[in-house]
């Protein structure tokens, strides 16, 4: 019983500290520094107590396996908890051929902030929207461009510093209060 115990003891903290890891790297990717340091400190002490259980029982190899394998589970955990977080802001970059101005439209009174321009392709005139926003808010704005306009490209990408909506208060409250409401 106290090897299935200990067992089970490693394997989980490792989850837990290894899932830690992996969002505190985003974290820090997206310049998040307070939250990356404040996970980086749980991280850190689950791993230490972690180590020390280990080599208490270094003579004890299938303690070895559960520190494996807490740890491949905790990077597949850490994904999974990333996702659904969905830290930080987006870039959607959507170009169409056809008339763009419903679409425009429609993502500006679910209150997205875009920009359209116009755009030559290699087989005419384009349209070009960007569109700046919050992650968790990319699978309702790319739903909408595929309702309003299913043959239009886009693109998603990652953005880690947006000047509007860090000093702007206007924007702010509005992304603000669109969080709210979305909830």
């Amino acid at each position: 019983m106290e090897i299935l115990l200990n067992f089970m003891f490693i394997f989980l903290s490792r989850i837990v500290d290894v899932s830690l890891g992996t969002v505190r790297i985003i974290l820090v990717s997206k310049g998040m520094r307070v939250q990356a340091s404040i996970l980086g400190f749980f991280e850190v002490l689950i791993w230490i107590v972690v180590v020390a259980r280990v080599i208490m029982y270094v003579s004890s190899p299938i303690y070895y396996v559960a520190f494996a394998a807490g740890f491949a589970t905790g990077n597949y955990v850490g994904m999974i908890l990333e996702e659904k977080l969905a830290l930080g802001n987006v870039l959607i970059r959507v170009v169409t051929r056809f008339d763009a101005e419903r679409l425009v439209e429609v993502l500006r009174n679910e209150n997205f902030i875009v920009t359209s321009i116009d755009g030559e392709g290699k087989d005419g005139p384009v349209k070009v929207i960007f569109g700046i926003l919050k992650r968790k808010s990319a699978r309702k704005f790319i739903k909408l461009v595929n309702q309003y306009n299913p043959n239009a490209f886009y693109t998603v990408e990652n953005v880690t510093s947006v000047s509007k909506f860090e000093n702007d208060p206007v924007l702010k409250k509005r992304l603000f209060m669109n969080n709210l409401i979305r909830k």
